[in-house]
């Protein structure tokens, strides 16, 4: 019977850390792989988003969102301005 005072053990918990995790991978990823950064930080905004969504770990998420964002915004910054788009 889960009746105790425990933490929530539900697979939602886990995205503030993972979603900050990508995001800080991305970021440092953004100045060497740029396809790299961007598959990381997709996963860590989406992940950010889930997490802000379910309410476990929103300063995790929003960290991991911002940062998920830089290391996507960053390459696609350079690919546009040296290439002049796709």
């Amino acid at each position: 019977m889960g009746t105790g005072t425990g933490t929530v053990e539900s697979p939602a918990t886990l995205y503030g850390p993972v979603s900050l995790g990508l995001g800080v991978v991305a970021l440092v990823a953004a100045f060497f792989l740029g396809l790299f950064a961007l598959l990381a930080g997709s996963l860590a905004v989406t992940f950010g988003v889930l997490g802000l969504i379910s309410g476990f770990n929103r300063t995790q998420c929003l960290a991991g969102l911002v940062l998920g964002a830089v290391g996507v915004l960053y390459p696609l910054s350079f690919l546009f301005a040296f290439t002049g788009g796709l």
